[in-house]
């Protein structure tokens, strides 16, 4: 009887367990949204953007863009061209030409 009863705890405690797991991966994906986004919280965009378009020569366009891919992606590469690797989102979105939008 004392076996059993062992074993129904340790079979209690793997369910618990693997229910734990369960629900924290539901709650990481509904974060994530699918679209890459940080867990890290929010981030300030125009900040962000003003920094990336900094040496850009039409400024204006360089942050409606980043503005708009920020938003959605809720992040900017570091540095003010290149590394979109850091933010596969922002890296990945296109115009409706399929041209990248994100500068």
């Amino acid at each position: 009887m004392a076996s059993f009863s062992k074993a129904f705890i340790s079979l209690l405690f793997l369910l618990l367990l693997v229910l734990c797991f369960a629900d924290a991966r539901l709650e990481f994906e509904s974060h994530m949204g699918g679209s890459g986004r940080s867990l890290l919280g929010t981030i300030d965009c125009s900040a962000e953007c003003t920094r990336r378009c900094s040496l850009a020569s039409r400024k204006k366009i360089c942050l409606r863009a980043c503005g708009t891919c920020c938003n959605r992606c809720g992040c900017v590469p570091p540095g003010t061209y290149g590394n979109k690797e850091v933010c596969p989102c922002y890296a990945r979105m296109t115009t409706h030409g399929g041209a990248l939008k994100c500068p």
